[in-house]
Formats: structure tokens, C-alpha cells, sequence
């Protein structure tokens, strides 16, 4: 039997495209529609403060129109707050942000920095959202995200990818083992568990058989893997990798 594992496609690199020529298309929202209609659960969207990709219009155009839940992923600041509890999306992610990354490098340090966090999120939770925290594989930091109540943690698989694409597979491995453990005791704690950042078709199996996981977030390679087979085919092949990883 296939136990359920919910699939939210990141559009935020249909933006990318769009603003490396500042023109209206391609459309992040057709893009999000057409996930919608290829089966997602839901879809994720980063407006990261110095708009490289998503912009605000895109987060108001996308809440108006999805009928599948939107995820919010954003940084800490008072900026993304505010525009957060205008748009009052069905989640927020909060993930750390560099401006001079590529993308995003790790997971928040919500042990290190817990007074603050609570005092943020407190607001966000009270509009509805279900505050997720993006975090790496570390019994601290599930722990203190449980602690500031959080609904949902979100484990950082992009060293687990990036290990596997350099060969190095006993790291791999190990780094496997250690998303087991956290996404164990995140569970224990009463967090929801999502994973993602990097998944491909041929990382994505180990990960989604890890049955705590109940969600995970996938967007450049399904996007990337479009280019070629199209959105609804890339998204059909992940969701069909990740229901036979259930089986």
C-alpha cells in the first residue's frame, strides 16, 4: 500500500528566467497552475529580499489564484513579515538568506538564536500560517523549534545531494542516517516533517522513503527537467519516484 507523501513544487526559478531578460514571461503563476493541474500538493514560492526572482506581485498574483495551498519561503526580517501577513499564505517557511549565495546554503540556527524566533513567529501563527523552519539535521535544532513552536520543521537535503553527485557516497550515507534521526525525533516532538533542497530523480527515492516525511519541496531540477519533457511529465516522474519509494 502507498502511504501519502505530499508533493510542493518550487516555481521560483520560472521567475528567474523570466527576470534574466525583465520581461512578463515566463509566467511563475502558469507555471504554478500548471503544477496544480500535473497533480502537486502544493506550491512554494521564496521572495528573497533583493527579488531575484519571485516578486511581490508574484506572491499576491499566486494566493489569489492557486487553489492548493501556498508555501511562503522567506527570511527573518520585518520586511517579509509584514508582507507575509498581507498575503497570509497557508504556510511560512522561514530559511536563512545571504545575499551573495547562490541559493540557500544551510539551515537556520533557531537554537542560537530562539528568543528572537519566538517573538517573530508569534504574529504569523496567530494569522493562521503554519510556521515551518528550515533547518539541517541537527538534534539541536529540531529540539529548539519544537520549543518555539513551530508546526512544521523542514530538513535541508542539499549536502545529502551534493555528497551523492561527488561520489562520495559513504558521507552520503551517513548524512542519509542522520535525516532519519532528526526527521525520528522531530516527529516525537509533534512537528510535522517536510524535506528538500536539491532533490533530483536519482536522490529523491532514500529520502522519500523515510516515513516520517510528509512532504517535500522540489523546484529547480523539476523545472530544469521541463525544459525537456515538459512541467507535467517532470512533476509525473517525481511523484511517481516518490510514491514507489512509499511502497
Amino acid at each position: 500500500m502507498t502511504r501519502s507523501l505530499r508533493l510542493g513544487v518550487n516555481i521560483d526559478h520560472v521567475a528567474t528566467v523570466r527576470n534574466a531578460r525583465g520581461s512578463a514571461y515566463p509566467s511563475p503563476l502558469r507555471a504554478a497552475l500548471m503544477a496544480e493541474a500535473a497533480g502537486a500538493d502544493g506550491i512554494t514560492a521564496h521572495l528573497r529580499e533583493d527579488r531575484r526572482h519571485i516578486r511581490d506581485s508574484d506572491m499576491a498574483e499566486l494566493k489569489a489564484n492557486l487553489k492548493i495551498p501556498l508555501n511562503f519561503e522567506m527570511a527573518t526580517t520585518a520586511e517579509m513579515q509584514r508582507i507575509a501577513l498581507a498575503t497570509r499564505p497557508h504556510a511560512v517557511c522561514l530559511v536563512p538568506e545571504k545575499r551573495q549565495e547562490r541559493t540557500t546554503e544551510g539551515g537556520l540556527d533557531v537554537a542560537g538564536d530562539q528568543a528572537r524566533l519566538t517573538a517573530y513567529i508569534a504574529p504569523l501563527r496567530q494569522a493562521g500560517a503554519r510556521v515551518s523552519m528550515f533547518v539541517g539535521p541537527d538534534l539541536r535544532q529540531i529540539e529548539a523549534s519544537a520549543a518555539i513552536g513551530a508546526a512544521v520543521v523542514e530538513l535541508h537535503t542539499g549536502h545529502y545531494c551534493d555528497l551523492h553527485y561527488e561520489g562520495r557516497f559513504a558521507e552520503r550515507d551517513a548524512e542519509l542516517k542522520a535525516l532519519e534521526k532528526a526527521a525520528t525525533l522531530a516527529a516525537s516532538l509533534g512537528l510535522e516533517v517536510h524535506a528538500g533542497h536539491g532533490l533530483t530523480y536519482e536522490t529523491v527515492a532514500p529520502v522519500a522513503a523515510i516515513p516520517e516525511i510528509k512532504e517535500l519541496n522540489i523546484g529547480h531540477f523539476l523545472m530544469a527537467e521541463a525544459l525537456f519533457i515538459g512541467l507535467e511529465a517532470s512533476i509525473a516522474e517525481m511523484r511517481r519516484l516518490m510514491d514507489e519509494a512509499r511502497r
